[in-house]
């Protein structure tokens, strides 16, 4: 049995949470917020719906302390927003955790991130994995409730320098999980990176009309949506090759992910990436983003376009796709999405040198 540490009690924590409880291990929730822990301490648990299975599972544990969840736990699994990974990596490092972390999922070098942050305060890191996706398509509802739609067939996983405990940890706790040499290829297989946000920009206007009041997946994957998609996906793969990867195009890792039920048998590549990604049941019942304030905006374009672009400049690879969505939602957003996104020079990367930069990885001297 393993002692795990679920950091954040969004959806997917709390997905994390049900399934490793279910699994037998000894499974503890830290959230920064009391308010989102108020309604799990009342029921005392969780009570789940969905994929794996209807019921109720207990949470012995669940604190806004972040010193009383790494307390004897053999590693932390982070499910949260890149968003929230500076602020927590920032309190491991003052903590001095060298608990193992799972960062479920990584988002876009996210691994290097929080590995930053402790090089930046001086203390040594604990080991590092990043995952390509998170584990599960989920969603909280009323109450104590999560509606977990989905679990991954397969995810990428690696880690940041040489340490693979963390890998161990994740590789033990999801099969699913598949180590890749380095976090170049976990980074950009963030499905996430693709899948948002030519639809976040192309339909801006009507999630501001609606509020959100429409399948995000089934109804804004048009067929101008899913032409913006295809070029932008080409552009990721130029990137992956650049530095070392071949990796699955779009359909393809979905496929692999369980996201996208089957691959459409006729039609152009456009067509067969607006069929598969509008179909896939996982997805089909997630609504759009009820504001510009959502992740789908502030996440995805700053902690995956963002890197996006800079991997390919230090490699020379054009991406205007890339770089004109990020135009447009730095114009709707004021600038937010590159002023506060992850930047290479922000993670002790900054170099124009292909090589050096996957040395800087593969070795963690960040």
């Amino acid at each position: 049995m393993t002692t795990v540490a679920v950091l954040g009690a969004g959806a997917g924590g709390l997905s994390a949470a049900v399934e490793l409880t279910g699994g037998g291990h000894a499974v503890r929730v830290w959230n920064r917020r009391e308010s989102t822990l108020a309604a799990y301490r009342q029921a005392g648990g969780v009570d789940a719906s969905g994929v794996l299975g209807d019921g109720f599972t207990e949470l012995p544990v669940m604190t806004t302390s972040l010193g009383e969840v790494l307390d004897g736990a053999d590693v932390a699994v982070v499910c949260l927003p890149a968003l929230g990974h500076r602020a927590l990596a920032d309190e491991l490092a003052t903590l001095k955790s060298r608990t193992p972390l799972v960062l479920n999922p990584g988002h876009t070098l996210g691994a290097a991130h929080f590995a930053s942050r402790f090089a930046r305060l001086g203390v040594e890191r604990p080991s590092i994995v990043e995952l390509s996706t998170m584990t599960y398509v989920a969603r909280t509802g009323a109450g104590a409730t999560v509606r977990i739609t989905g679990t991954a067939r397969r995810v990428r996983a690696a880690v940041i320098g040489v340490d693979d405990a963390a890998l161990a940890f994740a590789t033990g706790l999801w099969p699913a999980c598949k180590p890749q040499s380095d976090v170049f290829a976990t980074g950009l297989s963030n499905v996430n990176m693709v899948l948002h946000p030519p639809a976040a920009v192309l339909a801006a206007a009507w999630v501001e009309a609606t509020g959100g009041e429409f399948a995000y997946y089934a109804d804004a994957t048009t067929p101008a949506v899913a032409a913006v998609m295809a070029d932008l996906d080409n552009e990721r793969l130029n990137v992956a090759s650049a530095y070392g990867h071949t990796l699955d195009p779009l359909m393809m890792e979905m496929l692999a992910i369980g996201t996208v039920d089957a691959l459409p048998a006729d039609g152009t590549t456009d067509e067969q990436l607006r069929v598969a990604v509008s179909t896939g049941r996982a997805n089909a019942s997630i609504t759009a983003p009820a504001s510009l304030r959502h992740r789908y905006y502030r996440e995805d374009f700053g902690f995956a376009v963002v890197p996006l672009i800079e991997l390919a400049a230090v490699a020379g690879v054009d991406v205007p796709v890339a770089r004109a969505l990020l135009t447009l939602a730095d114009c709707a957003l004021r600038g937010e999405p590159t002023r506060t996104g992850l930047r290479l020079h922000d993670i002790g990367l900054e170099t124009d040198s292909v090589e050096e930069l996957r040395g800087l990885v593969r070795s963690g001297a960040l």
